[in-house]
């Protein structure tokens, strides 16, 4: 019989299924040989990289408030985030551009790499977020060579399906947007949201989200700063991918792609940003741990690349109401100091009392110790004359100046010896409050603008402290003595003898405008600030019990055994001085200044915490009965201002500050002011019961000072700081600070209440009495 001949296109249809089977089971194969013998692709991540990938995180700063201050890092500005701290609609719009199928593949996904396949690439890519995972992780863009590109692309299906054995969906979304690269130093989606929009990644909203998710197709052709107009029409692709999905409606899309950008940009660097010259102080904090504290390998930590979590006392809100304040004033302090330094009214500005030898001289100084100076000797290995010229020759430079109350900048050309002059014509300030119970420091501004001028006037900055140093002097007269606010002394010309307390002339302290008035209560005496009064207490107890009170009071600096230091001769900190003044707040306890309460390490395991270090130095009594005598210079001295109700708006050329204070404060505060000798230094100490803040305000140069005391007081100086930064406190009712009395201690046997004692004559509230320190 014979056979049946087979149709010609059967057996080319059969041709083509075997050759289908052929191709696929030959792919399959080829699949599993890759697989097993990984060798040829070089070096894979095994099991336990995988689950610890290396990459740089930032170590981050905390306020106490929980909000994020700033981060050290050198080149990855990476904080990584969980999934639970990503929106919905961010998570959406990835999957909806990138994978569509995510969730319905194992790393790889089959369909879309055939249909790249069989377009060669026209119809998109085929990698799925997993494999783009594995390229950031592991292996980076690769080469250009279609067989190097090929084996690529192998390694990358290897380590996806590897990293969905691994973690779970939502642990690889999480760690892809944790590790991208979005530009500007915003290395992940944390950086990128607080960058870009500044909010965290959980406040974006929808088109907030898909103008992120748009940026992984190439964060650097994509960059908002420089090419808007490119990012908006890829985040508008972003809303119709994900519309297209059923992620969101049509309405909402359109809606949507019509709106701007609306960016925050909000740049995150050492620089710049909130409490930068405490982030300048805690980097030096940072690595004195880091040396003494190895890791358990015995390796150090890493305060750039190790993802470190430091806990801090700052509170944000308080920290930003001070930098407030201080933008506020001294924009307008140093408005009147031009004002006053004008070629014509001063031919020397902004230097006053200095012979034009005597400036030179300072100015070759400030040379010789600047970062230029530095850099071109030791870096660049220039001579000395070399580096002397480069000083006179007219150079580009951005410099900084006050604008509408802000700090800013503008580019000039300059030679750098006119940059030195011209930066010494600035007022400085350093600004710290701390709660006096527990120690914390609650604020700390160490200056007005850490880019220009980066020495912190908090710790690093000494200064004459004037007449902020005499409570010193009448705590120890009122715990040797027995002394009450209520005693009177005469306030008449008065002198301690040469040598009887090591000093080598006679020492006769004035008063201003050589001003005497009878008799006065120490209350008194104090709220006038008046010299005669406190050199009488310093002839009664000597300088070396004063100076024994200030150690125990946590000052460190220098303090010569001589009677002129009653008057603030000595050059003290202000965080010397704040955590001084908080023992009286707080019932005779010394409590040493802290900023970080706990440091740990990414995976959140706890490497450090503070221990307080307290100590009685005086008893409550004498601690109570001081504050009393400093709530009299807010009551009938130089910081009555603080009770005025005054314009709440300030003329521009700064007069309005002295004339008009609208603070309006009705509740018990004690302070001091302080203003050292030819105005060089203003100070103001304020104390409520659960808050002490201290100011000073002055020139780099003792010789950059107001004419007159009007201006160069520390009532007119640095008080409206303080009132300021209190008025914002007081607002914020969260923050609970104190409006109540000092607390009475239970066994008070000095009398405080001088309603019926003599009080004397009294000098005029406004003028601070600048301290005589002839004898120092």
């Amino acid at each position: 019989m014979a056979t049946k001949k087979q149709n010609p296109e059967s057996r080319n249809f059969s041709k083509y299924i075997r050759l289908f089977w052929m191709l696929f089971l030959g792919g399959v194969l080829f699949v599993v040989l890759l697989f097993l013998f990984t060798s040829l692709f070089g070096d894979l991540p095994d099991h336990t990289v995988l689950e610890n990938p290396k990459t740089n995180l930032a170590t981050e700063i905390i306020s106490s408030d929980g909000k994020t201050l700033g981060k050290f890092y050198f080149n990855d500005n990476r904080t990584p985030v969980g999934y639970e701290e990503l929106p919905d609609h961010l998570v959406e719009a990835l999957i909806a551009t990138e994978d569509a199928r995510y969730h319905s593949h194992s790393g790889v996904d089959a369909r879309g790499t055939l249909r790249a396949i069989f377009k060669f690439g026209s119809g998109g890519g085929a990698s799925t977020i997993s494999q783009q995972l594995a390229k950031q992780l592991f292996h980076g863009e690769g080469s250009r060579n279609i067989i190097e590109r090929i084996l690529q692309k192998v390694k990358e299906w290897i380590i996806a399906i590897r990293l969905e054995r691994q973690y779970t969906k939502e642990e690889i979304i999480a760690q892809y947007f944790n590790i991208y690269d979005f530009g500007n130093n915003a290395d992940g989606i944390r950086s990128a949201s607080r960058i870009y929009f500044n909010k965290e990644p959980k406040e974006l909203d929808l088109k907030e989200s898909a103008m992120l998710v748009g940026m992984f197709k190439n964060s650097s052709l994509y960059n908002p700063r420089r090419n808007p107009i490119g990012v908006t029409n890829r985040r508008n692709v972003v809303l119709s991918q994900m519309e297209k999905y059923d992620f969101i409606n049509q309405t909402l899309k359109d809606s949507l792609q019509k709106t701007e950008l609306d960016l925050n940009y909000s740049p995150e660097s050492h620089r710049e940003g909130i409490a930068t010259y405490f982030r300048g102080y805690l980097n030096g904090f940072m690595k004195d741990w880091i040396k003494d504290n190895p890791k358990p390998d015995g390796t150090k930590y890493n305060l750039y690349n190790d993802g470190l979590k430091i806990y801090t006392t700052i509170d944000s809100r308080m920290q930003q109401y001070a930098e407030d304040a201080v933008q506020q004033h001294m924009s307008r302090l140093q408005a009147e100091f031009f004002n006053q330094n004008t070629p014509d009214r001063n031919p020397t500005a902004p230097f006053l009392d200095l012979s034009k030898a005597s400036i030179d001289s300072l100015l070759n100084r400030s040379m010789r110790q600047s970062e230029r100076w530095r850099h071109m000797k030791y870096d660049l290995n220039m001579s000395n004359n070399e580096i002397e010229k480069s000083f006179h020759k007219p150079t580009q430079m951005t410099v900084f100046k006050w604008e509408k109350g802000k700090p800013s900048e503008f580019d000039t050309i300059m030679k750098p010896i006119d940059s030195i002059r011209y930066y010494k014509s600035f007022l400085r300030t350093g600004m710290m409050s701390m709660d006096p119970l527990t120690g914390h420091v609650k604020a700390w501004v160490g200056g007005m603008n850490y880019r220009h001028f980066q020495y912190d006037m908090v710790k690093q900055g000494r200064r004459q402290v004037g007449s902020t140093f005499k409570p010193f002097v009448y705590a120890t007269a009122i715990d040797q003595l027995h002394l009450s606010p209520c005693d009177e002394f005469p306030d008449t010309p008065f002198c301690i003898e040469k040598g009887k307390y090591g000093n080598q002339e006679d020492w006769c302290p004035k008063n201003a405008g050589n001003d005497y008035g009878g008799i006065r209560t120490l209350k008194n005496a104090l709220a006038n600030s008046v010299n005669t009064v406190t050199a009488r207490l310093m002839d009664k107890v000597g300088p070396q019990p004063v100076i024994d009170l200030v150690r125990k009071l946590g000052v460190e600096s220098d303090i010569p055994a001589v009677p002129s230091i009653a008057l603030g001769a000595s050059d003290l900190s202000v965080y010397e001085m704040v955590g001084a003044y908080s023992a009286f707040a707080n019932k005779g306890v010394y409590t040493k200044p802290v900023m970080v309460t706990s440091i740990m390490d990414k995976n959140n395991t706890l490497l450090y915490q503070f221990t307080p270090e307290t100590r009685d130095v005086l008893s409550d009594e004498t601690a109570y009965v001081t504050v009393k005598l400093m709530e009299g210079v807010t009551q009938g001295g130089s910081g009555t201002r603080l009770r005025s109700k005054g314009a709440d708006s300030y003329r521009a050329d700064y007069r309005e500050i002295i004339t008009g204070y609208p603070y309006g404060f009705t509740n018990p505060i004690a302070g001091k002011t302080g203003t050292s000798q030819n105005q060089s230094d203003g100070w103001f100490m304020g104390m409520v019961p659960n808050l002490v803040t201290g100011v000073w305000v002055g020139g780099e140069e003792r010789s950059v000072h107001f004419k007159s005391i009007t201006y160069g007081q520390g009532a007119a100086m640095a008080l409206p700081i303080w009132g300021v930064y209190m008025k914002s406190c007081y607002a914020d009712k969260d923050l609970n600070i104190s409006k109540g009395n000092f607390e009475v201690p239970s066994e008070l046997s000095i009398n405080v209440d001088c309603s019926n004692a003599s009080s004397g004559s009294l000098l005029d509230d406004d003028p601070d009495t600048p301290d005589d320190l002839s004898g120092f």
